[in-house]
């Protein structure tokens, strides 16, 4: 089968016949080996038919690319952007969009009746803690009829998954699964000791050097040298350049050090990675770039890209991000020092892909990368039509091997952690599903959830195990007991915690008795970040006191947090300080504080933000503003981030106060203006 020019493989050809049927299709196959090429073929066919299509992902990063993918395949007038940050054609045929978006969308008033398709990229984020839920919400709350398109690498639980995913989209899915890469993977260990070799290599090195220091010990005073000198990333790019695998990326989970590392290569090497002919090329990029982007692109930076060496985190300053993806596309970087923002959806694959360490900080401590997150990042190896291997390389010194040996193992069984829910409907969703169902919809939303499907299972089992144990004289009549109470607890679960919600929002008089909607809850309506503490700034009436540039301080400083090593220079005024021991009582407050408390979350309020925030929205320059605050890294991405999301948030709090013309364009004004050029950037 014959799709633009290409062979099809089998994979994809099962896929695209499967939605040509009428079906849905889940998709499962390694990074690399052309999952999207599915997606692209039904929004083909919804604008042959002359319907809309929806291309869902969870980062903006991977959004953007596809928006421009589509803009070349199929013209700008039928392509529109949808996100956090931008609205591009939103009356488009096909739009690309956060999932979040179209949950809000989906639990509307929007017309989607003539929606043919939604695909979902990353669909295994429905288990990510903060985010999954959005996912199940939109699985559930689309109409029948839309046809679902479902892309993941990783799936190891696919059978469930695809039997709950049928169940709750009433109609047949195609399981699709491919287990051999198009470009096959060759993996390697590295140290200063042993070279760039095999898995066994290495082991028998390890256990003769192991049985070395262990007769050592015997021995008086033997195998006391000097302290073994560690591996560095600038060894494992000379064994990399030695062996031809450039060009690589090396994986690093610290911003600080991707920027030092890159510095550090950049001085290492002393020349040029590219060649003559693409050297003359990137020069020219970058000439214009500085022309574009002023002082954002220094001097030092200008001439470690001109070396083919770049950086890349997602506090990175936004159009150098989008520079380095540009010049990375091209293959005019060579060596890119990235933490795992670069590994998920986006479509730039590497020669060789080397790890730093196989461990990362998880947002509580540091841990080991899961199967998932390494399988991910490993995928990038491995260019198709160029390549006939990816090489992988992970940097572990002998010391550190018999702690990652059974994590490797893992890795090399390739067996990813199974999807898991983590269903648990926002206030937002709570109170919109209130407005326009009757309990018993709720109900049936609630219990269609991957969470309750797995619960349900899970309650089966423990109910034939009770009545299993019910004839057996071995087991006593309190623990039948007990198992029947278990199950009933699992089948109710979902529910419980709806309800309980439910019971918090009479408790704070948000809603009434018989769920009668009052003031709180018709601000929670219209709000999806810091729901609760933003609705208690809007009741306590403190944002109507302040000036449009407070009020953007304010909501810069309860959506965002300045990182560890981040410190504000700003000098809070007499009237700042008061402003945020007002902000800081109702965050420390009753209301709050149970709100968390249900949700197991902790309330974000950084007062430093109020000064920066404040500072963008009186229209100083992103330049004046990180004058304002010491880092040892790049948080102009940060920053920028941070202003984005506090941009939702005034523009969710213009439709609160919609009832107020005067309000309301005052929102409005606010919202155009911190919108600047340095937020709003494509690529």
């Amino acid at each position: 089968m014959q799709y633009r020019g290409f062979t099809l493989d089998g994979f994809q050809e099962q896929a695209i016949n499967a939605l040509a049927d009428g079906k849905s299709a889940l998709v499962c196959a390694p990074t690399g080996t052309g999952k999207t090429i599915i997606a692209d073929w039904i929004v083909d066919q919804a604008l042959q038919k002359g319907r809309r299509v929806v291309y869902t992902a969870p980062v903006k990063a991977l959004s953007n690319q596809k928006y421009r993918d589509y803009v070349r395949l199929h013209g700008e007038e039928n392509v529109g952007l949808v996100t956090g940050d931008l609205v591009i054609r939103r009356d488009a045929p096909c739009l690309v969009m956060t999932t979040e978006i179209l949950r809000n969308i989906l639990l509307g008033d929007d017309d989607v009746s003539d929606l043919h398709a939604v695909v979902l990229d990353e669909i295994h984020f429905l288990d990510d803690r903060e985010r999954g839920t959005v996912w199940e919400e939109v699985l559930i709350y689309l109409p029948q009829p839309v046809q679902v398109v479902g892309l993941s690498a990783t799936l190891s639980n696919l059978k469930s998954f695809a039997h709950w995913l049928e169940s709750v989209r009433e109609r047949p899915i195609e399981v699709v699964v491919e287990e051999t890469r198009a470009v096959p993977l060759t993996h390697h260990l590295f140290s200063v000791d042993t070279g760039m070799v095999d898995r066994t290599t290495y082991e028998r090195t390890w256990k003769r050097k192991r049985h070395q220091r262990d007769r050592g010990r015997g021995g008086k005073g033997r195998g006391r040298g000097r302290p073994r000198r560690r591996t560095t990333h600038l060894d494992t790019f000379d064994a990399v350049d030695q062996e031809g695998l450039l060009p690589f990326l090396y994986f690093v989970f610290s911003r600080r050090d991707t920027e030092r590392y890159a510095r550090a290569l950049g001085r290492h090497v002393g020349r040029s990675l590219v060649d003559e002919e693409t050297s003359e090329a990137l020069r020219q990029r970058l000439r214009q770039a500085a022309m574009d982007l002023g002082p954002t692109l220094d001097d030092e930076l200008r001439e470690l890209y001109a070396k083919g060496i770049g950086f890349h985190h997602a506090g990175l300053h936004v159009q150098l991000k989008a520079l380095v993806e540009e010049l990375y596309e091209a293959k005019l970087i060579q060596v890119l020092y990235t933490t795992s923002t670069f590994a998920l959806g986006i479509n730039m694959p590497a020669r060789s892909v080397a790890f730093d360490s196989l461990r990362k900080f998880d947002g509580r401590s540091l841990a080991p990368l899961s199967t998932r997150e390494f399988m991910q990042m490993a995928g990038r190896a491995g260019r198709r039509g160029l390549d006939e291997h990816g090489h992988v390389i992970c940097r572990i010194d002998i010391e550190e091997y018999g702690e990652v040996r059974p994590q490797l193992q893992r890795y090399e069984e390739g067996t990813s952690e199974p999807v898991l829910s983590s269903f648990s409907l926002s206030w937002n969703s709570i109170v919109n599903l209130l407005a326009t169902h009757d309990m018993d919809h709720i109900r049936q939303v609630v219990d269609r959830s991957f969470l309750s499907y797995h619960l349900e299972r899970a309650a089966k089992r423990l109910r034939a195990e009770a009545e299993r144990s019910e004839g057996n004289r071995n087991v006593s009549h309190k623990q039948t007991k007990k198992l029947h109470r278990r199950a009933a607890r699992a089948e109710t679960r979902c529910w419980d915690e709806f309800k309980r919600k439910v019971r918090y929002l009479r408790s704070v008089g948000y809603l009434g008795e018989n769920n009668g909607f009052h003031a709180g809850a018709k601000v929670l309506m219209h709000l999806q970040i810091s729901e609760i503490l933003t609705t208690e700034l809007v009741l306590s009436g403190v944002l109507e006191t302040l000036t449009p540039e407070e009020l953007f301080g304010v909501c810069c400083s309860i959506t965002n947090e300045l990182g560890r090593h981040v410190r504000c220079h700003a000098r809070p005024s007499r009237y700042d300080k008061q402003l945020a021991r007002e902000i800081a009582e109702l965050v420390n407050g009753p209301v709050v504080g149970d709100a968390h408390e249900l949700t197991e979350s902790q309330p974000t309020f950084d007062p430093d933000l109020m000064l920066l925030g404040r500072a963008w929205a009186e229209g100083k320059p992103l330049q004046e503003v990180l004058l304002m605050v010491h880092s040892d890294t790049d948080v102009a991405g940060d920053l920028i981030s941070g202003f984005r999301r506090a941009k939702d948030l005034v523009g969710q709090l213009k439709e609160v106060y919609k009832a107020d013309p005067e309000r309301y364009e005052m929102l409005h004004t606010l919202a155009r203006s911190v919108a600047r050029d340095e937020v709003e950037v494509v690529g």
